[in-house]
């Protein structure tokens, strides 16, 4: 005998292989592997899928999941090409802005001290100006 009867093309799936197939879809599309359009077809097509048979033609032309390394090679390493706005932490950096404005404010003596608690919103300009990516996965 070939095949175990669990590993036989013509199986039935049931929801717990639809959701592997659709969670490694997700992480080929999130590496850029695929289109949004090919994303969308193939998502649709595991939905629908009933046996094994129909799933398989989805990751052909991908390759294995965990086989390309996508991690820095050294931790703490950025790759090369990364931009900088992604490397930063900025919502950390975001989040002890008016704590260090506080401190300054309460710590540094020249007139019109106030002014330091502006750099609470310059630093949200600064670290979050032109971040289009954010904007549309929040509004649909």
């Amino acid at each position: 005998m070939g095949d175990s009867p669990d590993r036989r093309p013509d199986v039935r799936i049931g929801h717990a292989e639809r959701q592997a197939a659709l969670d490694a879809l997700n992480e080929h599309f999130s590496a850029g592997r695929l289109t949004l359009h090919e994303f969308d077809e193939r998502t649709a097509r595991a939905i629908a899928a009933i046996t094994r048979a129909e799933l398989e033609p989805l990751f052909q032309d991908l390759p294995a999941l965990g086989t390309a390394s996508t991690a820095p090679a050294v931790p703490g390493q950025q790759q090369e090409g990364t931009p900088l706005r992604q490397r930063l932490p900025r919502d950390t950096i975001m989040a002890l802005t008016p704590f260090v404005t506080l401190a300054l404010f309460i710590i540094v003596d020249f007139p019109n001290d106030w002014l330091l608690f502006l750099l609470i919103p310059v630093m949200g300009i600064v670290l979050y100006a032109g971040d289009e990516d954010d904007d549309k996965d929040k509004g649909d």
